[in-house]
Formats: structure tokens, sequence, C-alpha cells
């Protein structure tokens, strides 16, 4: 403490013992100097008192911005949420439209490939030394009671059957479907003018990829590719049909 906070040394009588005066001016200087020290103490306890209000303050403030945040990436968050939900409401409006389109324009391309094909396949195997007679459409092979089997064209004579499928863009899985396919015809010699026929495969595209294109050749097919206004028969060096 220093020493104006200090007690007062207090004087004593000669013989020793303090005199009234001597105790109560004491007493006056102990009680000024406790009220000092009690108004220091509290001074430093209302500043005290005031820093935790303070800080208090703060901290309600800090909690109040915290939850405003919160509350707000909350609302950013569901609009987000709406806001994508509807782009992708709108985007699977476009795929479905898209797909409808490219559906009708997928059949457009098939019965385009198919009106191109027919008229002139007879002519264009003929050319390779075939002497086809008959040249069917849309053929349905029965058996049991129900269609087994389905060829887009049919071309016949006395010792050849070839079937043709028509795809506008094939892919691979049409070039296998018309494998079964043609394992299903040999199982039906019925259909046939004559059950020994040679039965040969082939698949018509309007637009064909090399890959498919190998891939048609490889299992054994006729590759038919549309050529201006007509089509062409693609026979690689080599080529030989499979026989089924």
């Amino acid at each position: 403490m220093s020493d104006s906070m200090q007690p007062a040394e207090q004087p004593r009588s000669p013989g020793g013992n303090l005199t009234r005066e001597e105790f109560w001016a004491g007493m006056e200087e102990n009680t000024r100097y406790l009220n000092a020290l009690l108004d220091k103490v509290g001074r430093r306890i209302e500043e005290t008192a005031d820093l935790m209000r303070e800080s208090a303050e703060r901290e309600r403030e800090n909690a109040a911005l915290q939850r405003e945040n919160a509350e707000r990436q909350r609302e950013e968050a569901e609009r987000d949420r709406e806001e994508q939900k509807e782009r992708q409401k709108k985007l699977d409006r476009q795929f479905a439209e898209t797909d409808r389109q490219l559906g009708r324009l997928g059949n457009r391309f098939g019965e385009l490939a198919e009106h191109l094909v027919a008229p002139n396949i007879k002519e264009k195997f003929n050319a390779l030394g075939y002497r086809f007679d008959y040249n069917y459409a849309n053929v349905e092979v029965a058996a049991e009671g129900r269609v087994v089997a389905e060829v887009d064209i049919l071309l016949e004579n006395s010792e050849y059957a070839l079937a043709v499928e028509v795809k506008s863009k094939p892919v691979v899985k049409d070039v296998l479907d018309h494998v079964r396919r043609m394992e299903i015809l040999r199982r039906y010699p019925h259909r046939f003018k004559d059950g020994r026929v040679k039965l040969l495969g082939a698949i018509a595209g309007a637009v064909l990829t090399d890959t498919v294109r190998d891939y048609i050749t490889k299992h054994g097919f006729y590759v038919i590719e549309q050529s201006g206004d007509t089509v062409k028969i693609n026979v690689p060096e080599g080529f030989k049909p499979r026989e089924w």
C-alpha cells in the first residue's frame, strides 16, 4: 500500500498508554483509511462489472449474429434446393422432349431406310449372283400359335433365303439380336419354300460406324449402307457370308 493508505502511527504517552484524544484520533485515521480502501475496491468491482457486462453484451451480439448467419445460410440452402429442383424439373422436361423427338426421328429414319432398302435390295444382291425371285417386307414367323421372329426384309429363291434387318443407326446389340433371329429362323425351315435353303443374313443402316460395320462382317452378315438416294452392299475383300 502507498504511504497515503497506511494506517496512522499512534503516538503514545510517556507511560506507554494512549490518551483518549490519541485513541480517537487514531480511530478516525483508520476509519479514513478503511473508507478510502473500500472506495477503491468498490471502483474496481464496478469496473469489473462493467467489463463483464460489456463482455456479456458482446457475446449476446455475437450469438445474435451467429443465429442470423445460420438463418441466412438455411434460407440460402433452402432457396438453392428449390432452384435445383426447378432446374432438374426443367432438365427432365427437356430430356423427355428430346427423347420424344429422337424417337420420332428414329422412326422416320427407320421408315426411310426400309423404304430406301426394300425397293432396290433384290437387284443389288442379284448383281452379286444370287438371282433372288421373291422380296418380302415385314415378315412374321409364327410357331406354336405365336410370333417367334420378325424380319424386315426377306429375299428368297430355291437355293437361298436372306433375312435383312433394317436400322437407322445399327449398334452392337442389333448385330447380336440378328444372330439370335437367324438361329430362330433356322429352327423353323417350314417358313421357306424349301426347308433346305441356305440361310443368309444382312444388316442395313442409314448411319454406320466403322466399329459396327466391322462387327457386322465379323458375324458373317452383309453390310447394306445408304449411298445417295439408294443403297450399296459393302463386301470387304475376302468376306464370306455365314450360312445358318
